[in-house]
């Protein structure tokens, strides 16, 4: 459990209708868990790079903002979802990022996967200017965001964690309160690791089934319910077998987060070999135009590399 700032007052908890939330970047998973934010009856203020993409959620009844400040200015509590670090620095940190107009008393919430450095640095600077800060990666993918059974890490002190529970009960099925700051960015590193390890076992095993003969989906409800089970296996296999690779979570996006978790492997002087073969074959998705396909996109490389044409890819959606 974390440390509470001897010298800050508790937040107010968050409630409907009286809490202003203000949210910055709508991608894939963002734009769900606004929408089920909105549906819990709460005025939210938003902003991304393109207000097209945002039409649905305003036409909700969502607010425009044009710069992270401005969200900031608006709102009691701050969320951040957007692709990367850098991202992150400069809709937090940069000279109109949230940091600059979030009042004193308010609560920044980052959902990014990110740096651990970068979240204990924000939350400095947060606590310098009488701000409450949590960094709250997510797991779940877009099925999570959509039902709102996310699992959240959060980073950071308990009151500011404990106050969001009304925003927690609307996007979460499982909130981990995991350390201080950037234990939470630290814990979703463990997380991608551990899937990381499992995406390449789940691929190669239904290019065997697919290379053996078998029917594949007959396979899979074979093996989903035994030792061999997995989320990967329970909800991207089925998509594989149909030649769905629509993301629920980008390729670009999970390279970025095994990069964060060899940095900091580096830092530990921690080898860690799986976790690098798989970002080297990853890295190839990117490097032939495949870097915003969802990641079950790896059984392609897989395929390619034992020369085996299967599964089927939709040209559309491997452009």
């Amino acid at each position: 459990m974390a440390a509470e700032s001897p010298t800050m007052p508790p937040p107010r908890p968050a409630a409907a209708g009286s809490t202003v939330l203000g949210w910055i970047g709508t991608g894939v998973m963002g734009r769900s868990m606004v929408g089920r934010l909105r549906d819990a009856g709460f005025d939210v203020v938003l902003t991304t790079r393109s207000r097209a993409k945002a039409e649905p959620l305003l036409e909700r009844g969502c607010r425009w903002a044009d710069t992270p400040a401005a969200v900031a200015a608006a709102a009691d509590v701050v969320f951040v979802m957007v692709g990367h670090p850098a991202d992150v620095r400069e809709v937090v940190l940069g000279p109109a990022g949230a940091l600059v107009a979030i009042r004193p008393g308010g609560t920044l919430v980052d959902h990014t996967t990110s740096s651990p450095a970068l979240a204990a640095e924000i939350a400095s600077l947060a606590c310098g200017r009488g701000v409450w800060s949590l960094d709250a990666p997510v797991s779940g993918g877009d099925r999570g965001a959509r039902e709102g059974t996310l699992t959240v890490m959060v980073g950071g002190a308990d009151a500011p964690r404990a106050a969001l529970d009304a925003c927690w009960g609307a996007v979460a099925g499982n909130v981990v309160a995991c350390g201080g700051p950037g234990a939470g960015q630290r814990t979703k590193l463990v997380n991608q690791i551990a899937i990381a390890g499992g995406m390449v076992g789940m691929c190669e095993a239904l290019l065997f089934a697919h290379r053996a003969g078998l029917d594949v989906e007959t396979t899979l409800r074979a093996i989903s319910g035994g030792a061999a089970g997995s989320w990967s296996l329970s909800n991207l296999a089925p998509r594989i077998v149909k030649g769905d690779f629509a993301p629920g979570f980008m390729v670009e996006h999970f390279v970025k987060d095994m990069r964060l978790a060899l940095d900091e492997c580096r830092s530990m002087a921690l080898p860690l070999p799986g976790l690098a073969l798989v970002e080297s074959l990853y890295t190839a998705l990117v490097a032939h135009g495949r870097g915003r396909m969802g990641t079950q996109g790896l059984v392609l490389a897989l395929a390619e590399q034992a020369d085996h044409p299967w599964p089927p890819r939709p040209p559309a959606q491997v452009s």
